[in-house]
């Protein structure tokens, strides 16, 4: 088994020269990271395992690297492969990392979640556009200090979290599988690793929250400020604890859901990955790379 360890000099050229992989002729490269139930590494062909190290650590698992009709993926389980990370404990700063050093211009991630409102029925999906942040443990910026390929503060915009385009091709992808999909909804991400008290899931729902799940944060954030276009392909599970009469959130009830609509995530990846591969990004991304450059701070000399 061999580590590489992924150098601040190596990350440097990769914040400066290919934040945006704006270069037309780069083939793109699409980073997956993969939610509870929805990390299978066989939809990758030719895939191979590579394990790398961080200036943040180590990710949560190996590298899956492999193709999905031709285009090259990086595929990581959110959680490790066996699901022994819970979401306070996950290494999102060296997820991003690993991805970005892989030339991940894309993330397109999936992620479990409760439904807050009646019309988002179990088992449907949701292309979440907006989060509210109730973490309260994670580190939440790759500007910290930490990393000396990266000086100074970063001030990203969250305005617009998501990539917009990234969205509109799941989307559309969606709607033409005929599958169940709310174009958009505010996740609002908790600690964990506990479910809410029913106070607070009428509190989430009475601030415009849509879904509720552990993870989006600060996964996104860092993703912007890496300069990669994210989306998420967020899975309704069960109506957490707000609804009366309804079966409130428990394990078994978010496997059992997962376990019956895990496909229709991997449909849209499979029909997604190819098509974001054969479009034009350059304006873009260049408007990511332009983001990030116009958010730090510097150090004074």
């Amino acid at each position: 088994m061999v580590t590489l360890f992924l150098s601040t000099v190596t990350m440097l050229e990769v914040v400066k020269d290919h934040m945006t992989g704006s270069s037309p002729s780069i083939q793109r490269t699409i980073g997956i990271i993969g939610g509870t139930g929805l990390d299978d590494p066989d939809i990758l062909e030719g895939r191979t395992e590579k394990y790398v190290d961080t200036p943040y650590g180590k990710p949560s698992d190996a590298l899956i690297l492999g193709k999905i009709k031709n285009v090259s993926c990086v595929l990581l389980a959110r959680h490790g492969r066996h699901h022994t990370i819970m979401p306070s404990n996950v290494n999102y700063r060296a997820n991003i990392w690993a991805l970005k050093e892989e030339n991940c211009s894309h993330v397109l991630v999936t992620t479990a979640c409760g439904s807050l409102r009646e019309e988002i029925q179990p088992g449907d999906l949701i292309m979440i556009d907006q989060f509210i942040d109730r973490t309260t443990k994670r580190h939440s910026t790759l500007y910290d200090g930490q990393c000396s390929a990266l000086p100074g503060v970063c001030h990203i915009p969250m305005a617009e979290p998501f990539c917009t385009k990234t969205r509109e091709v799941l989307i559309e992808i969606a709607k033409k599988l005929g599958l169940q999909c709310h174009s958009k909804g505010t996740v609002i991400t908790i600690e964990g690793p506990r479910f809410s008290s029913r106070a607070e899931s009428l509190m989430f729902r009475s601030w415009g929250a849509d879904v509720i799940n552990m993870t989006t944060v600060p996964e996104v954030i860092l993703a912007k400020e890496a300069g990669m276009s994210y989306a998420s392909i967020a899975m309704a599970t069960d109506y957490d604890c707000w609804k009366e009469h309804e079966e409130t959130v428990s394990v078994d009830k978010v496997l059992k859901t997962l376990k019956e609509n895990a496909n229709k995530a991997t449909s849209i990846l499979l029909s997604a990955i190819p098509l974001i591969g054969s479009m034009e990004w350059t304006d873009t991304l260049h408007t990511l790379k332009t983001t990030v450059q116009c958010s730090v701070i510097l150090p004074k000399q």
